[in-house]
């Protein structure tokens, strides 16, 4: 709004987890139907107001006993976003499971990132894991469409905010309300 566009928060949410060129398209149309030469300094200005609330990002409730679940079930627990590597590090914060996670995958090693497969695919050769052997967890639906695109099962939570049909019509096999929902029916899931 600061530059002059009026988006709806509801676009907004559902843009979350686009990368910043990406997600500027998503917003406010592509190349052919906008002046793009403002986008460098609104992505700038976009990563500055965001910076800010890294340090109040809150913990992500069961995430840590779920990550470490997985652990102990012998899964390679790797972390992937389309963050760059400051918002990694508050994400890490907030998932407070460094003790299991092996690796992980940010905007900063791929060319392209979700919805395309490319961090996906980082994350297979990280964890040194096939596809068909693999579960990626998300809560948006970029998250799906490249765990789909990428032939790894997409699993869904809710607590992002995204409607379960729209998760499962990006190519989640399963959904969950939150971590601790899937910690509770492992069993059960896509990781049995």
């Amino acid at each position: 709004r600061q530059a002059g566009h009026h988006v709806s928060m509801h676009a907004v949410h559902r843009a979350i987890g686009l990368p910043g060129e990406d997600l500027l398209a998503h917003l406010l149309g592509d190349g052919q139907e906008r002046d793009t030469s403002e986008d460098e300094a609104l992505s700038a200005a976009h990563d500055t107001l965001y910076g800010t609330y890294f340090d109040r990002l809150p913990r992500i409730d069961a995430a840590d006993e779920l990550l470490r679940a997985l652990d102990r079930r012998g899964w390679r627990v790797v972390l992937v976003t389309s963050a760059g590597s400051e918002e990694l590090d508050a994400l890490r914060r907030a998932v407070d499971a460094d003790d299991v996670i092996a690796a992980t995958a940010s905007s900063d090693d791929v060319e392209e990132g979700k919805p395309a497969p490319d961090p996906v695919h980082h994350a297979l050769e990280l964890a040194d894991a096939s596809a068909h052997a693999s579960v990626f967890v998300g809560d948006t639906v970029w998250d799906m469409k490249a765990a789909a695109r990428a032939g790894v099962a997409a699993v869904g939570l809710l607590c992002g905010g995204i409607p379960r049909h729209d998760l499962e019509e990006a190519g989640a096999r399963a959904v969950y309300r939150d971590p601790a929902d899937l910690l509770g029916r492992l069993d059960q899931s896509p990781f049995a």
